[in-house]
Formats: structure tokens, C-alpha cells, sequence
């Protein structure tokens, strides 16, 4: 039954949209490169960070709270033309950890198509595109988004992007690199998944090419509804030496350490007057697990243990109390409920961990200061399959976007 919690709330959305629509709000949504490649001028900087501190809660025992800068990144993006667009973002995480989450190149035909090529976030579900601290209720990111898709996604690659305005459609469509699945050792399993699978453009190699699409729909005002679809195989470098293509046995034995991945998405973002609901469904087969974990079992000959299939959602709605007073602060009390399994299904080799298996409730406030500026507070209940009790957290942060 659990399974279709989202899907109900995002059918009851639908009825609220229909019968209600005269009072709903714009359904424009915004990210820091968006802002750029909607800018006229011709160097732009922008940027968003955010500081957290958690702190886990138990009745009988005392846990050290975490204070960290989790992330800044500097936008730095310029306006050659009216046609040709550049965009980057530079990411510090936790102080010490560089990385650059965007640097690709945009040709703008017209505005039902942009050709765009570099190092760009894989268009799958929400948060991978939109995860600025302002865009999304909560001081962390959904642990869906963390472990399923996994944030922040992105791959070096080229593709098409457009806006097909009498439709009220927009597109994107990537050919890119894929997941490295092996590099000596496996980079897949139970536990983490996908995540430590992600090249993010650091001496990125390929062995197949992935493909990525998502189509979003915006014709009714408030609403956004989006559908993602990723399908590919994961690279691995037993092929960094060549291989003779009539070495059936090495190509054999190479292709035992690749899983292959097909990703669906849909997602729902709805708001009408103060109230706003969101909603996410991902579901991923992996092929070839079997082979994958016996290929890249321990020295002490223990399985790996990387699932075949994963499966991820939440739903989300929440009430901005001062929605009636004409002011750009915001104070939006919401709940969120997830459930992510990373051993949703599994072969007949290994056995089924039910501690990869969670469910989390989260509530808490959002108050925006101004436009760009957030402090918020949550609590999450975590808890884990086949077990009563509840791991709880309390979260707390501020965070901008400019």
C-alpha cells in the first residue's frame, strides 16, 4: 500500500489543481543557472551555499551534534551572444573538497532548441537540478535523492535542450559517459548504491555511452509535472589497455565487471495560493548484478552485494502562513515522508538486507527571509526495515541563492 502514498497524493493535487485554479500561483521555478542563461548581461556571477548543523537524539545515550559548511558554489557563466552561452559552477563541500558541478556550452538555435556539450546535471527527478537550499523545504536533501538518483548527478556529454512554448513543454536529451562501475575494485553496492559510481568530470572515461531525457509539462499554472529516463552500462577500465574484439574470453571477463542501468523518474511540483505539494517516484533495474558481484567479490571471497533493482519515493506538502500578506518572507511549515530500498529486489546469490530498506519522516519549518535567504529547523524519524524503532534527528541550517 505504501507504494501508492504518492501516487495518491499526487492524484489529489490534480483534483485541488482543477478545482481550484483560479487561485493558483505561477508555476516558474528557478535554479542559479537558469538565472544565468536568462541574464542580459554579459559576465554574470551568482552562487548558493548553505551551513547545517545535525544533531542525533536518543532518550539514554549523548551524541556529539555535526556543525558544517556543507557546501558553496560560485556560478560564473558569460553571455557571448544573444546565441552562445557559457555556464559554470565551482562547489566547495565540507571546506576541503573542490569540485566543478557544471561547465558546458549552450548554442541557442531558437527557442524550441539549444545544443549544449560539457559537464552537465543528469535531468533526472528534482533535486538533481534544482537543489539550491532555497528551492526545497528541509535543511538536508531527501536521502531518496541521495542514494537512488544519486545528487548531484552530473556527466560529461552533449545533447539538445528546448522549450516547445505553444505545448507548454520543456525537453532535454544527453548522450553522456556513464557510472564508473569498476576501476580495480567495485565502486557498486548494497549500501551506497549508484553514488560512488559518479565520475563528476574528473578524468572521466568511457567504455559505452548512457543516454538521458526528461520532458516536463507546465501548461497549468502552478504546476510542473516531469517524467526522466536514463539507460546505459556502467564503465570499467579492464578495457583502459584494448582488448582484441576477437578475444571473446577477455571481452567476456571485461563485461562481467559492467552492470547495465535503466532509470525512470516522475515527479510533480504543485502550488496553489500558500500551499505546496511535491512528490517523486524513481525506479531502477540493474542487469548483469549477478556476474558484477561474483566478479568483484572480496579477497576473502564474500559476494559484493549490489542489488538489482532499486526503488525510491516521497511526498511532500507544506503551508506558507504568511502567504495572505504582501511580503517576500515566506514561514512554511511542512512534512515529507521517503521510502528508499537499494535492495528492492536482489539475485538468488545474495541474501536481502533489510537494513537497506528506510523510511523517513521529516517536519519542520522554512522561513525565507527575503528572496535568496532561508533559515530552517526540522526534525527527521528514521527508521529501518523490519525493525520498531525510530533513529531521530534534528537539523537546522541557513541557506542563500543568488
Amino acid at each position: 500500500m505504501k507504494k501508492f502514498l504518492l501516487l495518491s497524493v499526487l492524484a489529489a493535487a490534480s483534483v485541488m489543481l482543477f478545482a481550484q485554479s483560479s487561485d493558483s500561483v505561477s508555476n516558474m521555478y528557478t535554479n542559479t543557472a537558469t538565472n544565468l542563461l536568462g541574464s542580459d548581461s554579459k559576465l554574470v556571477i551568482g552562487g548558493y551555499g548553505e551551513v547545517h548543523y545535525n544533531q542525533p537524539l536518543e532518550s539514554d545515550v549523548k551524541h556529539n551534534g555535526e556543525l558544517d559548511v556543507h557546501r558553496v558554489v560560485l556560478l560564473f557563466g558569460y553571455n557571448f551572444t544573444d546565441r552562445v552561452q557559457f555556464v559554470s559552477e565551482i562547489e566547495m563541500e565540507h571546506v576541503d573538497e573542490l569540485y566543478v558541478e557544471q561547465a558546458f556550452l549552450q548554442y541557442k538555435l531558437n527557442d524550441y532548441v539549444n545544443f549544449r556539450g560539457g559537464l552537465m546535471l543528469v535531468p533526472m527527478g528534482i533535486i538533481n537540478e534544482y537543489h539550491e537550499p532555497t528551492t526545497f523545504n528541509g535543511v538536508e536533501r531527501p536521502l531518496v535523492e541521495k542514494y537512488i538518483v544519486p545528487t548531484t548527478w552530473r556527466e560529461i556529454g552533449a545533447g539538445v535542450t528546448g522549450n516547445i512554448i505553444p505545448a507548454s513543454i520543456k525537453y532535454q536529451a544527453y548522450i553522456m559517459n556513464g557510472f564508473n562501475g569498476y576501476d580495480g575494485a567495485a565502486k557498486l553496492n548494497g549500501k551506497n548504491g549508484l553514488r560512488s559510481g559518479r565520475q563528476k568530470g574528473s578524468e572521466s572515461y568511457i567504455t559505452y555511452p548512457n543516454y538521458s531525457v526528461k520532458v516536463e509539462y507546465y501548461g497549468v499554472k502552478g504546476l510542473n509535472v516531469g517524467l526522466s529516463g536514463y539507460y546505459g552500462k556502467t564503465q570499467t577500465t579492464l578495457y583502459d589497455k584494448g582488448i582484441s574484439k576477437n578475444d571473446n574470453a577477455a571481452i567476456a571477463n571485461a563485461d562481467s565487471s559492467v552492470v547495465g542501468v535503466t532509470m525512470v523518474g516522475l515527479d510533480a511540483r504543485y502550488r496553489i495560493s500558500g500551499l505546496q505539494f511535491r512528490g517523486q517516484l524513481y525506479y531502477s533495474k540493474l542487469s548483469n548484478t549477478e556476474q558484477y558481484n561474483v566478479f568483484t567479490k572480496d579477497k576473502d571471497g564474500k559476494l559484493n552485494d549490489l542489488g538489482n533493482s532499486m526503488l525510491g519515493y516521497y511526498a511532500e506538502a507544506g503551508y506558507d502562513v504568511l502567504n495572505t500578506f504582501k511580503t517576500e518572507k515566506q514561514l512554511v511549515p511542512f512534512v515529507r515522508y521517503e521510502y528508499y530500498n537499494t535492495h528492492n529486489t536482489v539475485d538468488s546469490n545474495i541474501s536481502h538486507n533489510k537494513g537497506y530498506g528506510k523510511r523517513v519522516v521529516t517536519t519542520g519549518l522554512s522561513f525565507h527571509l527575503t528572496k535568496g535567504a532561508v533559515v530552517k529547523a526540522d526534525m527527521q524519524f528514521i527508521n529501518t526495515d523490519g525493525t520498531d524503532k525510530y533513529a531521530k534527528v534534528f537539523n537546522a541550517g541557513v541557506g542563500v541563492m543568488f
